[in-house]
């Protein structure tokens, strides 16, 4: 399979499919796992490994696990700079020198760098802010989620869908606070688990054993942690990790919409529950750096055409209110968040 080829999907069998559109979230938490997908699939379970270890080698997968949740683990907070361009690469080099740092984006506006800070406490993040502003010389507007209207890169890819979601009428949208000062109630288990687990998960016929050996613990003691974390949402989701870009919808739009505060919970979860709209999240307006927008969106597509063809529909028929597009242009960094000095903090 190459995914370099337009029509890639059509060498996907049925099986295939069902496992890429259905598997993204909801995988079994159980000591044979791919037993009971294999039987969902119609296969036996050697078969639905072998299928999600392929579809993984040819790059459909980004790995296999659990989608973890950084700002319930630890204190996170988007953040951006204006780098100037002459010194734009030395500014992304500082703050890419952060491991605590898991996303960087060039988009086309006046605050041109974009990136994602995550640690153990808000001192520490605070701190990592404080050390970027320090060496580069430069202000950083510090922008941390508040709410969480909808927040999912999980949707259906073996389709000729032009933006994400275009198959499915509507999603659940509800509005979840989200402290500053988040660090969850972790367990000595929870910490060795979900440091093991960063990564992914074992491809195995067996995950949730070769964990428990790797964390020293019984397998009915790790499943049940994982289930644990995921009820308090730690870990948001358990599943086959889509690569959204190389499966072809690598055209995304960050929206920031100045609206109303009394409107911003009613508008946020009727704008969460679009199903074009990947993400959906309040942040803080920042008027001291003529920051004056509180609501932010993403849609994700394969083509520009329609991400701004939906985008101009939120203008026109769900947020009347001034707003700006912010297109990603460069990829300066992009990890997973890393666990290891969050949860031993």
């Amino acid at each position: 399979m190459s995914l370099q080829s337009s029509d890639w999907r059509t060498e996907l069998d049925d099986v295939d499919a069902a496992l890429v559109d259905g598997y993204q979230s909801g995988f079994p938490v159980a000591e044979r796992p791919f037993e009971i997908v294999g039987d969902d699939l119609g296969v036996d379970a050697a078969d639905a490994l072998a299928r999600v270890r392929d579809l993984r080698e040819a790059g459909v997968f980004r790995r296999f696990g659990a989608v973890l949740n950084p700002p319930v683990i630890g204190s996170s907070t988007l953040a951006a700079v204006s780098a100037p361009a002459d010194r734009f690469d030395e500014v992304a080099e500082v703050i890419n020198d952060h491991r605590q740092v898991n996303h960087n984006y060039r988009r086309e506006h006046e605050w041109n760098m974009w990136f994602v800070v995550t640690a153990g406490s808000r001192d520490k993040r605070d701190a990592i802010i404080d050390d970027i502003e320090a060496r580069t010389g430069l202000e950083v507007l510090v922008l941390p989620m508040l709410t969480d209207y909808y927040i999912d890169l999980e949707f259906p890819v073996v389709n000729g869908d032009r933006f994400a979601r275009e198959s499915i009428s509507e999603t659940d949208a509800s509005a979840t606070r989200i402290s500053e000062d988040a660090a969850a109630n972790l367990s000595a288990l929870d910490r060795r688990l979900l440091l093991e687990i960063q990564d992914g998960f074992p491809l195995s016929e067996t995950p949730y054993r070769d964990v428990a050996a790797a964390v020293d613990a019984d397998v009915a003691d790790v499943t049940a942690s994982i289930e644990g974390l995921r009820e308090d949402g730690c870990i948001k989701r358990i599943g086959c990790v889509v690569n959204h870009v190389t499966t072809g919808f690598d055209n995304n739009c960050m929206v920031v919409w100045d609206v109303p505060d009394e409107n911003l919970d009613s508008w946020g979860e009727t704008v969460g529950a679009l199903p074009y709209v990947t993400l959906c999240y309040h942040r803080p307006r920042r008027p001291e750096q003529d920051w004056p927008y509180n609501l932010f969106t993403m849609i994700h597509g394969r083509e520009a055409e329609a991400v701004d063809a939906k985008i101009d529909e939120l203008a026109d028929e769900y947020l009347p209110v001034e707003h700006e597009r912010l297109y990603s242009t460069e990829t300066l960094k992009q990890t997973g968040a890393r666990y290891d000095d969050i949860v031993g903090e």
